[in-house]
């Protein structure tokens, strides 16, 4: 996710009971964090202290195989703050799809002072890659499990102005214009890229009629109940079903028909009021006003920090009020069909979403799993109406156009399983739903498609848990548990974050053990009979991030026993499962991580095993970047992640508006600035990476 200042500032005003006060009325009873995660945990996927249970017995239930410890051969890394990617002995990587590369066989050479234009962009690789997926070659037609050749899918989030722009360009300043606008436009999205193993080396096919940049002018066809809502209506398209590009493109998911999801993250940062003074500007109404605060961003309050306003009119809120609700939904992407329009799934709730992952229930209905990234906000899932069929591929493609968006809810209730902390419910996001009074969401909203475009205020209203920034979702392909990671939340227990008519952040307790928490957590849960379709679930506490240096004597709650000195790590953010099991898990703390957090070091990629809760560091990133994204080769002998904004953080010389160049990351001294990038991990005996 990106840095922007505006992404972890609250603006939930709801005085629901926040999770970490759940999870402390929990310990009380069940004293289930007693040291670190206890019993409790080693038992939530099969290794519990005695009788074999719940979820195991399931397994066996449902045929499948009770889950077993993993193996780690390789060595442990520790703590790194070197300009380079490491990772551990035994093991190889390539740098590929930097930003600016060529997409085509006709693309421009980037220019290393960045003063490529907006047409260029749209021919070379975006800016910023966060979630990524790899569709084996004919994948689409009959089931492909190549693993040498396969289009890589790969999303751009944001730009960072000072290396993104040339020397005296920032966003704003004397020498801004419409095509600095396009620029930026352009860089993100999501690029589609043929790639093929040849002499053990990945390389583009720049000549392949895959190939694309789905970015910021893209036309995109609006589906699902908000399609054609006067909310989604401008005056470019009064039809309110064609809306034109995605961006703030954060994590992604995929399907088993082999289309891309790519999910709409901070989009509120790009609107403003163009080149009027916002204290001189008003909203039009009460509503309108309300609407805007509550998912921040674009208002007043909150000026736009790329200022595409100033010259692209549909980005003036004053101008088109209701183009900001065409962004903040997932994206599906046909990436098989190059000519095909990627469809906003309005079905699947309209906030900040951070990535989706999706299971199919016993019944073959598809669902998928979603996070809200801002603090206090919430984690949802949608469940289709119909069901999967592999036989109708046509019809799997309108699968995630219809179905029920449900919110979370964490309950204090103890579970009947030993080996879980709590119960949780969801509720279901539509008309019929009560709400407190006796009256119903359909009593806020007048139909379907308001409530969806407004999916905050309907979760407020049905009393969802505010979790601090929920990021990545990952599902376990045997069991199905699903992990989430709650990346940080460093104001809790202050008063640095209330919004008009909200509380404070609560103060530390429970499962968010610190103040101003720096650290972050992944939980996980477990739903009833193992049906992802299931209301009611039971959830626990995987782990508690954070060096245990820091802890205080006698405070047991601040720690989980499975972090050490030499896997410690903070703010969990890109979280998945490879084939056999294992949680990959990457984060993206401050470059202010390398000193002021006690040995942690750039942000790293560690693996878990859920049953013995061992977690291994496998790869550290350079200076100033994020680890995001990750898909592996059907063989899972190559592994694929991203590296997003190297140097980050670092200083500008405003004089000038250029950097200051801690990280020349992957080009070395020589380059003028750092460029974002994908990394292809492989071992070099040939097996199977993380192993």
């Amino acid at each position: 996710m990106s840095q922007q200042d505006w992404d972890d500032v609250a603006s939930n005003p709801c005085t629901t009971t926040s999770f970490n006060d759940v999870v402390n009325q929990l310990e009380g009873r069940r004293r289930f964090i007693k040291t670190g995660l206890g019993a409790s945990a080693l038992g939530f996927l099969g290794l519990g202290a005695g009788a074999l249970p719940t979820q195991a017995q399931a397994s066996v239930q449902a045929g499948q195989a009770t889950p077993q410890a993993l193996s780690f051969a390789f060595e442990s890394l520790g703590p790194s703050v070197e300009d380079a990617v490491v990772i551990p002995k035994g093991y190889a990587h390539q740098v590929i799809n930097r930003w600016g590369d060529p997409l085509f066989t006709h693309s421009p050479e980037f220019k290393g002072d960045a003063s490529d234009d907006g047409v260029a962009q749209a021919l070379q690789v975006g800016y910023n890659h966060d979630g990524m997926h790899f569709f084996p070659m004919d994948a689409q037609t009959n089931g492909s499990q190549n693993s040498v050749e396969g289009l890589l899918v790969t999303n751009h989030e944001y730009i960072t102005p000072h290396f993104f722009f040339p020397e005296g360009v920032q966003p704003g300043n004397e020498n801004w214009n419409a095509d600095w606008v396009l620029k930026s436009q352009n860089a993100q999205g999501a690029s589609v890229v043929h790639v093929r193993l040849k002499d053990g080396r990945w390389e583009p096919v720049l000549d392949s009629p895959f190939n694309r940049s789905i970015n910021g002018n893209t036309p995109m066809r609006v589906v699902g109940p908000a399609a054609a809502h006067p909310l989604m209506q401008t005056q470019a398209d009064p039809s309110g079903q064609w809306a034109v590009g995605t961006f703030g493109n954060c994590g992604n998911g995929w399907t088993p028909w082999n289309t891309y999801l790519t999910c709409e993250e901070n989009v509120t940062d790009y609107f403003g009021v163009g080149t009027q003074d916002p204290d001189q500007v008003d909203y039009p109404d009460a509503e309108t006003k309300a609407h805007m605060l509550r998912y921040k961003g674009g208002s007043k309050e909150a000026s736009s920090n790329y200022r595409w306003d100033t010259h692209d009119v549909r980005f003036d809120w004053t101008q088109e009020p209701n183009e900001i609700n065409r962004f903040g939904w997932i994206v599906e992407i046909d990436p098989f069909d190059p000519h095909s329009a990627p469809k906003k799934l309005t079905a699947l709730g309209r906030f900040k979403h951070e990535n989706a992952a999706w299971a199919l229930a016993p019944d073959q209905r598809v669902v998928v799993y979603m996070g809200d990234d801002q603090r206090s906000e919430y984690i949802y899932k949608f469940v289709s109406k119909n069901t999967f069929n592999p036989d109708t591929p046509a019809l799997n493609r309108l699968l995630l156009d219809e179905g029920t968006l449900y919110v979370a809810k964490f309950e204090s209730q103890a579970a009947q399983s030993q080996d879980l902390a709590g119960k949780g419910h969801w509720v279901p996001l539509t008309l019929d739903t009560p709400i407190e009074g006796g009256k119903k969401l359909g009593d806020l909203f007048a139909d379907m498609g308001e409530l969806l475009v407004k999916t905050r205020q309907a979760a407020d209203a049905v009393g969802a848990t505010p979790m601090d920034r929920p990021e990545w979702v990952a599902v376990h392909p045997q069991t199905k548990e699903v992990y989430v990671t709650l990346t940080n939340n460093s104001n809790r227990g202050t008063d640095k974050e209330r919004w008009p008519g909200g509380p404070k952040h609560p103060s530390a307790e429970g499962a968010n053990p610190r103040n101003e928490n720096k650290y972050g957590q992944i939980v996980r849960w477990r739903e009833q009979g193992d049906d992802s379709t299931a209301l009611d679930f039971e959830w626990d506490v995987f782990v508690l991030a954070g060096n245990p240096n820091l802890f205080e004597d006698g405070d047991l709650r601040r720690g989980s026993a499975n972090i050490n000195v030499k896997n410690t790590f903070n703010s969990p953010d890109g979280l998945a499962f490879d084939q056999q099991g294992r949680l990959w898990i990457q984060t993206d703390g401050n470059f202010s991580n390398a000193k002021d957090y006690e040995g942690q070091g750039n942000n790293s990629m560690l693996i878990a095993d859920p049953v013995s809760k061992e977690i291994h560091r496998f790869m550290v990133g350079p200076k100033g970047s994020e680890v995001t994204g990750i898909t592996w080769t059907p063989d899972q002998r190559y592994v694929f992640i991203n590296i997003q904004h190297p140097g980050e953080g670092q200083s500008v010389e405003l004089s000038q508006q250029q950097p200051t160049a801690i990280s020349t990351w992957p080009d070395g001294t020589k380059a003028k600035r750092p460029r974002p990038a994908t990394v292809v991990i492989w071992r070099e005996d040939g097996g199977i990476v993380g192993a």
